[in-house]
Formats: structure tokens, C-alpha cells, sequence
């Protein structure tokens, strides 16, 4: 199987990670409390599933790296915790100007020295419900635009804390986003405590640039995430948009969709992921998991790629064992990948259990997805 090897594309999930580039003074805990503003606006995710780690000490040309199978995985679970971070970021940084009251101040932006307003008024109607607090930033230069130049709009309750944040970094920092005219996140978070979660945050990101497919084939466009905390364990389920990605045939477009669990203390967890295509409008999870599971879609492009380039189709032996570590679900520890198919411990049973109920959303909503400000 080397020539598979040799053909096999990086698995290289790409993203512009340009919220890192929305840069305030204060990016870390304010010294005083936030006042009125939300504490907290994140759930954390276990180390072992949003980072990407090639520990994993497998060197066999004829086998396929688990790292390379589900490093992608790792990262966009990365990028959507990312995006609630940076509102996290954002609220402290805003938590300078002692907000404990309706108000309105301007300021002036550190990045791109453009004059931002920032508004906060109280019982705020959104999305179908009355709201304790919205605020609202805007670049003041852009504010006859259609949009009315919203940088940041966050409505929320203070206690228990629950909330929607949307944010347009374009009109938070022309300098460092001028690439990312239209990308807008959304981040809902709630501490509403229910019989299935104690807390969950809802990320999604739309219309990030896509730089040239002959460069980043693999280029994220949208993203959609639910993240919730059940005492330690972690749930995530979701689906990233991928229209440019290609492996060895011609077909073009994929959703990376995923179900994954994890325990937050002991810092392993568990994933399957499917790799329908980005249009499929289909929800179930026998669909989505099963049918477009990694090894199927894999051997399903490989064989036609063998069979459209030499005329025969691959040993089954081979590929099977070349394809052995996509085998569902995917087994990780802090480390990174450890195998897949078969538990490693019974330390991740509960985690198997959990994923069976979770499933991805449709493909073809996550593909369309847009996201607007009140």
C-alpha cells in the first residue's frame, strides 16, 4: 500500500483563525468584577479533543496515522471554542468602562484608531424573547451601512447568566480583518441548568474568506457546534463546511460532521465523524455517521480513484488495513489519538454510551448557514 501513501492529501483542516486578531488591552480577567456584563460565556472543552497532538507513535507506511485522520477534528473543534473565547475576551475588555447601567460612550478602536459606540439598554427584545440587557458596538464611520456598522451585540440575563453574542470583526479592526469583509460568529450560552446539561454554548461562524481551493482545498466556510457540561462530562456535536475539499476524486464539497465526549478532569474522550457531502440535506445519524463514515468515504474514493487511474480496483486486504485507524469511534487521551474501533479501557464506556445519542445537524443547513444582527 505505499502507493496509496504517497498519493494519500494531507489531512490539513484550514481556517483563518482572525479572531485572534481582534487585539484589546485587556484580554485576561479584569482585575474588578464585570459589573452588569456576563462573567462567564463559554463551555471548556477537554484538551483531548480541541487540540491537535501526533503522539500517536504509529509508523507503518502501509497504515494510515490516526493523527492524520482526526487531527482536522482536533482543530476546528479548536476554531469554534476560539470564537466564544474571543467574546470572552471582548466583554472583559469592555468591563474597563464600569458598565452597571444603561449607557452610551464612544472610543476609539486600538487596531484600526476608528471611532467605535457602544450602547447598553435594558429590557431588549431578541429572537422571540425579552432580554435583561443588550449591548451594542458599532464603528461610527459605518453606521448608515446596511448593517448599521454592528461590530459586537450581545443580549443577556445576569442571573443564572444565559445570552446570544454576534460578532462582525470587520467592524471591530479594519486592519487586521480587511480580508474578512463578511464573517460574522454567533455564540449562544446558557447556565439555565436542565435535566440533560448544567450549562451549553451553540457556536457558529459564517462566511469566512476562502482563499484559492488550488492552495487550501480543505478551507473552512461555516461552522456549527453545540457544546454542553453535564457535571464532568463534556458532549459535542456539530458540523463544519468544507466546499472546496477534495481527496482523490473528483468530487468536490464536504462536511466534516462529528458526535464527540469527553470527561474534563481525567482529559480523554471519544468521536465518530462522517464525511457526507457539504449539500447533503439529510439529518439522520445513521446517514450522516454510518453510510459517510471516514473509512467508508475513504474507501469508497480510493477504490474509484484506483480503478479510473489503473483500470483495477485495490487489494480489500490492503486498503482495510491501510484504513485500519479510521475504524469508528476515534479514541483520544491527552496525548492525542490512541485507536480506533476498539475501547482501549473500560475508563471510556460511558463516553461510547453517551456519543450513540448525539448526532450531527444537517450538512446542507450548516452550508447556508447566516447569521444576523438584531
Amino acid at each position: 500500500m505505499k502507493t496509496l501513501k504517497r498519493i494519500f492529501p494531507a489531512f490539513i483542516l484550514t481556517a483563518l483563525l482572525f479572531v485572534q486578531s481582534c487585539e484589546f488591552d485587556n484580554l485576561n480577567s479584569p482585575e474588578e468584577k464585570t459589573g452588569i456584563l456576563p462573567e462567564r460565556f463559554k463551555v471548556d472543552i477537554p484538551d483531548a479533543l480541541s487540540n491537535e497532538k501526533s503522539a500517536y507513535s504509529e509508523k507503518s507506511a502501509d497504515t494510515l496515522n490516526g493523527n492524520a485522520i482526526y487531527g482536522h477534528l482536533a482543530n476546528f473543534i479548536a476554531i469554534g471554542e476560539g470564537a466564544s473565547d474571543i467574546v470572552v475576551s471582548i466583554i472583559y475588555a469592555i468591563a474597563i468602562y464600569d458598565i452597571n447601567e444603561p449607557m452610551v460612550i464612544s472610543f476609539q478602536g486600538d487596531e484600526d484608531n476608528r471611532i467605535k459606540n457602544l450602547v447598553v439598554e435594558e429590557n431588549a427584545e431578541y429572537d422571540g424573547r425579552v432580554w435583561e440587557y443588550i449591548l451594542t458596538i458599532t464603528d461610527a464611520e459605518s453606521e448608515d451601512d446596511p448593517d448599521g456598522g454592528k461590530a459586537l451585540q450581545v443580549v443577556w440575563n445576569v442571573a443564572p447568566i444565559e445570552g446570544i453574542a454576534i460578532l462582525r470583526p470587520y467592524h471591530i479592526d479594519r486592519v487586521h480583518n480587511r480580508e474578512a469583509l463578511d464573517a460574522k460568529f454567533r455564540i449562544e450560552y446558557s447556565e439555565v441548568v436542565t435535566a440533560e446539561y448544567d450549562a451549553y454554548m451553540i457556536v457558529e461562524i459564517a462566511d469566512l474568506p476562502m482563499p484559492d481551493y488550488r492552495i487550501e482545498p480543505f478551507a473552512l466556510n461555516s461552522l456549527k457546534m453545540f457544546v454542553g457540561r453535564k457535571g464532568n462530562t463534556i458532549d459535542i456535536y456539530g458540523n463544519s463546511d468544507h466546499p472546496n475539499a477534495q481527496f482523490f476524486t473528483d468530487n468536490v464539497g464536504f462536511s466534516w460532521s462529528f458526535v464527540a465526549a469527553g470527561y474534563e478532569n481525567e482529559d480523554i474522550g471519544v468521536a465518530e465523524v462522517g464525511l457526507p457531502p457539504s449539500t447533503l440535506d439529510e439529518d439522520d445519524r445513521e446517514v450522516l455517521l454510518k453510510e459517510y463514515s471516514i473509512k467508508n468515504v475513504l474507501t469508497r474514493e480510493i477504490t474509484e480513484y484506483f480503478v479510473d487511474l489503473y483500470g483495477i480496483r485495490p487489494d480489500s486486504t490492503d486498503l482495510a488495513a491501510y484504513l485500519h485507524n479510521a475504524d469508528a469511534p476515534g479514541f483520544f487521551a491527552n496525548e492525542g489519538f490512541v485507536q480506533g474501533g476498539e475501547s482501549p479501557g473500560a475508563e471510556y464506556d460511558g463516553l461510547v454510551n453517551r456519543i450513540d445519542n448525539l448526532s450531527p445537524y444537517n450538512p446542507l443547513t450548516v452550508n447556508e448557514l447566516t447569521i444576523d444582527f438584531r
